[in-house]
């Protein structure tokens, strides 16, 4: 990928220590958005049987703890939708475990590789979703010394997780829901498959950790074992930042498909799965209370972002290091809130474009110019998945809304907030405009 003269250099070296970065011998790096796909599951499916009367009539004549503690079941959860749902803003921490390998307890002792806090706020309907990347190099309490992040779940559980995130960030976590890497593959084909347009040719086989990737670019139906695939994917030169970029693809069409109506005829086997695979400590009634707001939840005011930072090697173990200020703003943004006071017309324009998108990007060009805004305008000759990027901190979805008003072509576009300006064009926001 080209980028701006006066970061061409820095970004070369950047993607030259992502390539030489050491593969984790982990059996399975979970996905952002493949545990996001589970917890709107788990929630659809339980509203829609609270609102039935079907399950609850069942644990109340049965024990409880047929549930095998996966879900914690409370006599509040027969309280009506009439009941108002919390106005007060939630954190809602998301774990993807691996396998232990020792075929015992399947919690035991395994890696949190995927670890996202999603901020919640009821009175809004919108959601922040925060990504801390598995390699950031953190102080873990209780005299666990340095180590990567995703090590705290492996070495203290959920309490240690969650420790770490409020005297590291300062993040008080109020929920939490962990799904184990076996889920993955099981949620996606009991859905029927997951629609998403493959950026380019994927190949690659590793026999020792049983992964076979055989995708063929252009629009498909991923079954659970290519969704793995897809998702792990990491030898195009980028990483884990291109692994970075297909999560948050993926949840765009995974949203999309649970918004179908064919996914009410999957239940019974998603719900089998949650059982086993995942575990929560919601009760019934907070996972239908969320559900009922999903449902009405605006993709538009879905924000997500990963913590920003750069790889860095010392001797045999690869870090994420964390860019302190960038970090700060981002949690000040995403988790507490904090909207500066900005001048809209002040923001500096980008647009990216695929070579067959430019008569597209020339339009939008002249457009964003009679809205005020000076664009800078780059062709990339490979880009996937058009998007809105925000680079600025200053840069809020409330502005992007405000946009789309103005622009109905950047209707349903994806919205990601990127301060590590990967994606600028000297701009403080740049839309991507691809083939797709």
């Amino acid at each position: 990928m080209k980028i701006v003269n006066s970061q061409q250099e820095e970004y070369k070296a950047f993607l030259k220590n992502i390539r030489e970065e050491k593969e984790e011998s982990s059996n399975f790096v979970k996905l952002v958005f493949t545990i996001i796909m589970a917890v709107l599951c788990a929630v659809i499916v339980c509203v829609i049987l609270v609102e039935n009367n079907l399950f609850l009539n069942s644990i109340d004549e049965a024990n409880p703890e047929d549930m095998h503690g996966v879900f914690k079941y409370s006599h509040a959860s027969k309280k009506g939708f009439d009941v108002p749902f919390s106005p007060r803003r939630q954190n809602i921490l998301l774990l993807g475990v691996d396998s232990n390998g020792n075929g015992t307890d399947i919690w035991e002792g395994t890696r949190s590789d995927t670890i996202i806090v999603i901020n919640v706020d009821p009175k809004t309907h919108s959601v922040n979703a925060i990504t801390i990347p598995r390699d950031s190099k953190v102080y873990l309490p209780d005299n666990k010394g340095i180590q990567k992040i995703n090590s705290a779940h492996a070495l203290g559980g959920i309490n240690l997780v969650k420790k770490t995130l409020k005297e590291t960030f300062g993040i008080k976590i109020d929920r939490y829901i962990i799904v184990h890497d076996l889920a993955v593959e099981k949620i996606v084909d009991a859905l029927g498959g997951i629609p998403i347009y493959v950026e380019k040719r994927m190949y690659y086989n590793d026999n020792s950790a049983k992964l076979h990737i055989d995708l063929q670019k252009g629009n498909t139906v991923l079954n659970g074992k290519q969704a793995v695939g897809y998702l792990r994917y990491r030898k195009d030169g980028l990483g884990d930042i291109g692994r970075t970029q297909r999560q948050q693809w993926f949840m765009k069409s995974l949203f999309e498909r649970l918004h179908s109506p064919q996914v009410i005829t999957k239940i019974p086997e998603v719900l089998n799965v949650m059982n086993n695979y995942i575990k929560t400590d919601m009760s019934f009634y907070e996972l239908s209370q969320y559900a009922a707001m999903a449902r009405s939840i605006d993709e538009s005011k879905i924000e997500t972002a990963t913590l920003p930072g750069a790889p860095n090697q010392r001797g045999y173990i690869s870090y994420w290091i964390l860019d302190p200020v960038k970090t700060q703003e981002m949690i000040n943004r995403m988790i507490y809130r904090i909207k500066p006071q900005v001048d809209n017309a002040k923001f500096k324009a980008g647009i990216m474009y695929s070579p067959k998108r430019e008569e597209d990007a020339a339009a939008l060009k002249d457009k964003l110019n009679d809205l005020g805004f000076e664009v800078n305008m780059l062709k990339i000759t490979h880009l996937s998945h058009t998007r809105f990027v925000a680079n600025k901190n200053s840069v809020t979805i409330d502005f992007f809304n405000w946009l789309q008003k103005k622009l109905p072509e950047l209707a349903n576009t994806q919205f990601i907030y990127d301060p590590t300006e990967m994606y600028s064009v000297g701009s403080d926001f740049t839309v991507v405009l691809a083939e797709q």
